[in-house]
């Protein structure tokens, strides 16, 4: 077992995977040289009060069980380049965007950007390896809402496939599925906000591309008619072939789409943030897109769609590009709303590794969705969830993102694993103006032979009085319920 750490100047927060063998309500302990630090039933903790470029040793334990240990060293203080002193206005009004990309280029190996309190209004902007992006208490980085603010496009990945696309507000990395990654090792963090353009920038950038003829092709499955025009909005963080990048204690909000979008990419931790997209069509908070060694703890979500998106690609395309989407953790995480943690349904090149542990999604709509169409071909395999609270454990196909040419063989869907689990087997809509009952566990594979949903077991799951269980085209499939609530 493995105790990971990430450091700031004055703080190490650590994490841990739950053991397998861990019951219900395990209580941890961590000390740093011999001295406890932390004591609790989560799976990560915070250490603050420490010097700067200083080493620390910590060890953790279960009980009475030695667990791991690791050495690690905060950050050394460094040069600070604040955005004031490169033009950059703090007024909520004054365009910023090449006042903040000259202290962003200026900021050299090693040092951080600082942004002061105040809004700036401001583009896309292009961060580089080996930096630093720290957002003081009270500093918003406000996304305007003029997709000409946002250009030139980009290479990209939209809804699993591969075009161009306006400008995230924040970009690192260059999209390139032949190769591994091209930026490394940075940091953004601090108190402050990094809002996106919102609904009006997503609504320009789709009146632009209706203008451009970009609706679709004729007789094609949509989901409405701005599915098309809306696959050229930029995110608001896009990661693209990166590296060792972390995103910590900020809200994120406001993207015109997804708000934190890794493609090609990995180790990428993102932890103690709030993520807040409530009136975004689209408005996914975290997406690991066809990456690796992703982690996401200590969030909380307000997401207009899923909270967490796991994909891999569409289609041949994905099949093709055949990039899997692997070892991915998401732990102690709260969803007040939105859709919650999905897998796909854009999953072509392959999704497996995924743990989640200790999660609040009993007011979202889905709870943990497993989702797919018969045309994606690949594989979701190897999920465990344990230790949650869901509205509903949902495996199964949908109607809509159906476009496109399909893959010669339906998905495999197999080894899932749920453990205590309490499910309320009701969903809220859109609107929260109304719940209605659906099926606690459901799940439903494809009707082609070899394809059913298969290998997959439920224990010690907390179901309602008269909550269901929902079982079709399935194999090996076994539920058992530790108690009505």
């Amino acid at each position: 077992m493995q105790l990971f750490s990430a450091s700031l100047t004055d703080t190490v927060t650590l994490w841990w995977e739950q053991p397998d063998h861990a019951p219900a309500g395990a209580l941890y302990t961590v000390c740093m040289g011999g001295e406890t630090v932390y004591t609790g039933d989560r799976t990560h903790c915070t250490v603050g009060g420490l010097n700067p470029g200083a080493s620390y040793s910590f060890t953790l334990s279960m009980g009475g069980e030695q667990l791991a240990g690791t050495s690690c060293a905060t950050l050394p203080t460094v040069r600070a380049h604040a955005v004031t002193d490169y033009g950059a206005v703090g007024d909520g009004a004054t365009l910023n965007t090449a006042a903040l990309q000259r202290a962003i280029d200026a900021c050299g190996a090693g040092e951080e950007v600082v942004i002061p309190a105040g809004a700036y209004l401001t583009g896309g902007l292009r961060l580089h390896s080996h930096m630093r992006l720290k957002l003081e208490d009270g500093a918003v980085l406000q996304g305007s809402a003029n997709p000409e603010d946002y250009l030139p496009m980009i290479p990209s990945r939209f809804e699993g496939i591969e075009r161009m696309c306006y400008q995230s507000l924040l970009n690192l990395g260059s999209l390139d599925h032949t190769s591994g990654p091209n930026a490394s090792d940075v940091l953004i963090y601090g108190a402050g906000t990094v809002a996106g353009g919102g609904w009006p920038l997503a609504q320009n950038i789709m009146e632009a591309e209706k203008k451009l003829s970009h609706t679709g092709e004729a007789g094609e499955k949509y989901e409405n008619d701005l599915t098309v025009p809306g696959r050229a909005r930029g995110r608001l963080i896009n990661l693209s072939n990166c590296e060792r990048v972390r995103v910590t204690g900020l809200t994120l909000r406001d993207g015109a789409s997804w708000n934190v979008h890794m493609i090609y990419s990995r180790d990428i931790v993102t932890d103690h943030c709030e993520f807040r997209s409530r009136g975004i069509w689209n408005g996914d908070g975290w997406d690991p897109d066809s990456s690796e060694r992703c982690t996401l703890f200590a969030s909380h979500f307000y997401t207009e769609d899923d909270s967490v998106a796991i994909k891999s690609g569409k289609n041949p395309e994905g099949n093709v590009i055949n990039r899997p989407t692997r070892c991915i953790r998401v732990f102690d995480c709260l969803s007040e709303y939105g859709l919650g943690i999905a897998i796909g349904s854009e999953m072509s090149g392959g999704v497996e590794d995924v743990r989640v542990w200790h999660c609040d999604l009993a007011h979202s709509l889905f709870g943990l969705q497993v989702k797919a169409t018969r045309k994606r071909g690949g594989y979701v395999r190897d999920v465990v969830v344990r230790d949650c609270a869901l509205s509903r454990f949902l495996v199964t196909a949908v109607p809509y993102n159906d476009d496109g040419e399909g893959s010669d063989t339906p998905p495999v869907l197999e080894g899932f694993r749920g453990e205590r689990l309490s499910l309320t087997g009701w969903a809220r809509s859109y609107d929260e103006a109304e719940e209605h009952d659906v099926p606690a566990i459901e799940v439903r594979g494809f009707s082609d032979p070899g394809y059913a949903a298969k290998n997959m077991i439920f224990t010690d799951c907390v179901l309602p009085a008269k909550g269901t269980v929902s079982l079709e085209n399935c194999e090996n499939v076994t539920v058992s319920v530790a108690s009505a609530k």
